[in-house]
């Protein structure tokens, strides 16, 4: 598939969807090892050179409410530092390129294994300054501020109304 895309940007903000449909990666079958490993390719792909600043806070398994029960789904949050050097303390974010400080990422993988296809989607918020209370935030401390919870607000949407309308899209021409 070509275009195996769509992406969706918040009109009044930084934040977009992304929703991809990639072949399958990993070994056959499903279990934590099997899945968390496929999670980590895909994960890397995204991120690409920007690895060093990616830190995954959690991963947990998640259940979309209008696909069968035993189709196995993992959502991980995750934060990326931007590449190069960390920005000087009140340095505007005029004076970086409007560089976010962070990006959070709310990545949510579904893997349809008679499909041969792995479905990501992808919440990305970039964190710039004075767009976000610094005070808030705090990943460590459990502490996902307004923007992440947000994200997560509309991951859990997508969960509860994201399905398969045509099955016969996956099979191969």
């Amino acid at each position: 598939m070509s275009d195996n895309q769509e992406v969706y940007i918040d009109k009044d903000g930084f934040t977009s969807i992304i929703i991809e449909i990639n072949e399958r990666v990993g070994e056959d079958g499903s279990s934590e090892e099997i899945d968390g490993t496929a999670l980590t390719t895909h994960l890397r792909e995204i991120v690409g050179d920007d690895i060093e600043g990616l830190k995954v806070w959690n991963t947990t398994p998640t259940q979309f409410s209008k696909l069968d029960e035993d189709i196995p789904a993992y959502t991980l949050i995750a934060t990326l530092a931007p590449h190069g050097l960390p920005s000087k303390e009140g340095e505007s974010a005029a004076a970086r390129g409007n560089a976010p400080d962070f990006t959070a990422m709310v990545l949510t993988l579904l893997r349809l294994e008679r499909e041969h296809t792995d479905i990501l989607i992808t919440i990305n918020v970039p964190h710039i300054r004075g767009e976000y209370d610094e005070e808030d935030v705090d990943l460590q401390l459990g502490k996902q501020g307004q923007l992440i919870g947000d994200a997560v607000e509309y991951a859990s949407r997508i969960w509860e109304t994201f399905k398969v309308k045509d099955w016969g899209l996956f099979k191969e021409v």
